[in-house]
């Protein structure tokens, strides 16, 4: 990487031991139990498109935030709660062709991208996709809600989006596994990936700049977490839900 991409990425979120508070002791290669590992995304209410992202990890002295915080952008009419709400809270539900991000916690497991190799250091498992890989967003599908390579499963879809496209967007992709149990109509194809710009928007996605998501994908380790919340929301589920306070 040249000078200027180190200093962007240096930008968007500080040097890794810098951004942590505690001393690496409880980190470090002789100790037993792996870190806990959060991306949060917080948006300032249900129709917000706009998000601030966060990696966070959690050993024994708690939560530590990694780096600086980095501006993202999500569906263009917000956000809503990927299944019901939990107790006591209220707001819309995730529908399929909605253009809502969907609200709640997931799991990152698995980056796509047009590159042969995944970027350096991904601890993630990765597949470089090509013409033939479609992510499945017809409801009515056998794989609905399903990243799948055209040329090793029958095509029973009427619709489904281009995992290699005409553009950047999915030059990197990370996978939510939103929607995991293909329950019908709830929505499909929930990414991290490439944005347009600050001021775009997406279907249900949540996008941001290329090097901080290559940055973040080269950081993410096996079963990192993902969670996406009006910042409500996330105050009012941050102590039910072990998050940390931002």
């Amino acid at each position: 990487m040249n000078i200027a991409g180190v200093l962007v990425l240096d930008l968007l979120f500080g040097l890794v031991l810098g951004g942590c508070k505690a001393s690496s002791s409880s980190t470090n290669a002789s100790s037993s139990t792996k870190p806990e590992q959060l991306v949060t995304a917080i948006v300032d209410d249900w129709t917000a498109t706009h998000a601030t992202l966060r990696l966070w990890t959690k050993d024994a002295t708690g939560w530590q935030a990694v780096g600086t915080a980095w501006p993202a952008v999500i569906g263009d009419t917000g956000s809503a709660w990927a299944a019901e709400p939990p107790p006591g809270r209220t707001g819309p539900k995730k529908r399929e062709g909605d253009g809502k991000s969907p609200a709640g916690r997931f799991h990152l497991g698995h980056v796509y991208g047009y590159a042969a190799d995944a970027p350096p250091g991904t601890k993630l498992p990765y597949t470089s996709v090509d013409t033939s890989w479609k992510c499945v967003d017809d409801p009515e599908s056998k794989q609905y809600a399903r990243v799948v390579d055209r040329a090793k499963v029958a095509n029973d879809w009427k619709s489904a989006e281009d995992m290699q496209r005409g553009d950047s967007l999915y030059r990197w992709v990370v996978d939510t596994e939103f929607n995991a149990a293909q329950v019908p109509e709830a929505g499909s194809c929930i990414f991290l990936h490439v944005w347009h710009g600050a001021e775009s928007s997406t279907v249900g996605c949540t996008a941001m700049a290329e090097p901080a998501l290559v940055h973040l994908i080269s950081m993410l380790e096996p079963d990192a977490s993902y969670v996406l919340l009006p910042r409500a929301e996330y105050e009012a589920l941050r102590e039910p839900w072990g998050l940390p306070a931002q």
